[in-house]
């Protein structure tokens, strides 16, 4: 019996003519370039996107001339990115094993929508980024594309290529004139970086010791909260149908909500977080997340949810969560079974209004009022004070005994 086994080929392979890269300028897309072009004689179409990483996204324009790249896609995302895919994940709450917030794995379906759409647009046969074959990217970034397009053609240079470290990469680039910045400079290899609105983080370098505490200056949105101001500051937050639209009641666009709570928060401290995650590839990976605004937006949805949701409603809502926070940390934004769930969560977000009032202080942030017209806090039933017969105490004690049942049978054996 031949028990040799043919791969199955579900997407018919094409020569590869032009290929669209999701490109940074940085060294692993520069070196990608020229890469693509010599193993695949192709044109590749580069596709610069500015999510709020907090870096000018024109130079990478001057990069992908200098590297014979005549189609050249460079655009400011921040908006949808912030309304379109981060407000709907924190319409859930989302966190991942408890404290991540997911920053890289919520912008990895808008990169891939951007990359089919270009393909199609410019006649590419194909798409390419530049995750690694460890990583959960190469898999958010592919499922993502395979969803919106069952034919694209992927490819990962991570897992095709012969270059298996930093150093390699330099090297590379040496050898084929591709100037990458801080080799001119002298400088070691920096953290693996990922930036964008909603976060920055970090991996690699010290980091793989998850004994080793991350160098202080290695943090660039938040100061120590050691050395955060001595004095409080407050801020208010106010929400329609679950979303943010104006801090200390100046209307604002998603983009902006984010940009502000990042820098106020980032001044007190607030928002590091130093964590080992399970990636859906396998393997635990170390990394140190900065979070200014997401944390204060987490925060504050919960607490204008406490007053504003119905208690099974908002429980329900709370055991969803963990699950959908896994769709999108595992690359499952556009599938069937998250926007599913996200239809069931918006319905509950439109009783979500308000503001919540908070306390920034030192790396911590404390809820100090909340208010809302849709609130279902009655302070006349809930009071310790006289209700004037709102409420019958008396009542307690058939619920009491309703619920005890079960108890009281199995006490009888």
């Amino acid at each position: 019996m031949n028990l040799e086994r043919t791969p199955i080929k579900w997407v018919q392979e094409r020569a590869m003519d032009k290929v669209v890269l999701a490109y940074s300028g940085g060294l692993d897309t520069s070196i990608i370039v020229k890469w693509l072009q010599d193993t695949y004689q192709c044109e590749v179409v580069t596709f610069t996107a500015d999510i709020g990483q907090g870096e000018e996204v024109e130079p990478a324009r001057a990069k992908a001339i200098a590297a014979g790249v005549k189609e050249i896609y460079i655009e400011d995302l921040r908006e949808e990115f912030a309304r379109d895919f981060v407000f709907p994940m924190f319409r859930a709450n989302a966190i991942y094993e408890g404290e991540y917030l997911l920053g890289t794995s919520i912008a990895r379906p808008l990169i891939s929508k951007r990359l089919v759409e270009i393909a199609r647009e410019v006649g590419a046969d194909a798409i390419s980024h530049g995750a690694t074959g460890k990583g959960n990217d190469q898999v958010r970034f592919e499922l993502n594309a395979y969803a919106l397009d069952a034919d694209i053609q992927v490819i990962a240079p991570w897992r095709e290529w012969d270059l298996s470290s930093r150093e390699s990469l330099m090297n590379y680039a040496e050898n084929h004139g591709i100037e990458i910045d801080y080799k001119k400079q002298n400088k070691k290899s920096p953290y693996s970086m990922d930036a964008n609105l909603l976060h920055i983080s970090y991996e690699g370098d010290i980091l793989e010791d998850p004994w080793a505490e991350p160098e202080d200056d290695m943090w660039r949105w938040t100061v120590s909260p050691e050395n955060a101001p001595d004095k409080a500051e407050y801020i208010e937050i106010t929400y329609s149908k679950g979303d943010i639209t104006a801090i200390d009641g100046e209307a604002m666009s998603p983009a902006t909500v984010m940009e502000v709570l990042n820098q106020r928060a980032g001044a007190h401290g607030i928002g590091r977080d130093d964590i080992v995650e399970n990636r859906f590839v396998g393997m635990k990976s170390r990394g140190c997340y900065e979070t200014p605004a997401g944390t204060v937006m987490l925060k504050a949805h919960r607490a204008m949810e406490s007053l504003t949701l119905d208690r099974e409603a908002a429980h329900l809502k709370d055991e969803l969560m963990p699950k959908y926070a896994q769709m999108i940390y595992n690359g499952f934004w556009f599938a069937p079974e998250r926007e599913m769930l996200q239809a069931a969560i918006d319905k509950t977000q439109e009783t979500v209004n308000g503001t919540v009032r908070l306390k920034l202080y030192k790396g911590g942030i404390t809820v100090v009022g909340r208010k809302s017209d849709d609130s279902l806090f009655s302070e006349k039933i809930a009071t310790f004070e006289d209700d004037e017969g709102a409420y019958d105490q008396k009542d307690a004690a058939g619920f009491i005994k309703l619920n005890a049942l079960r108890l009281r049978l199995k006490a009888l054996k």
